[in-house]
């Protein structure tokens, strides 16, 4: 199934979350952060300023992103979770 975000709105999957911690501790599904990083999947056209035009996003299929740690709407698709989020609720590029 293919789906393709309205307006300003942004599909992104999470990245996985790391299983160790830093000092070599497993950390347990129980026990894990939901990451509030991500790649970004598909974007909307973007929304449309007082004057009618389209105002292109700044993120783009393909970028990772840092987000808001409860931004979004949580979906599922062909059995794989993803995030619907505003592009306001995309908090930085990761570059690098």
């Amino acid at each position: 199934m293919k789906i393709r975000p309205l307006n300003d709105r942004v599909l992104v999957k999470r990245l996985e979350s790391e299983e160790r911690s830093a000092g070599g501790i497993i950390i347990p599904d129980s026990a894990k952060e939901k990451p509030a990083q991500g790649q970004v999947v598909a974007v909307g056209p973007g929304k449309l300023n007082e004057a009618g035009q389209r105002v292109a996003l700044n993120v783009k299929a393909g970028d990772k992103v840092l987000f808001s740690k409860y931004g979004g709407t949580e979906v599922k698709l062909d059995g794989e979770d993803f995030l619907i989020m505003r592009e306001d609720d995309v908090l930085g590029v990761v570059e690098g």
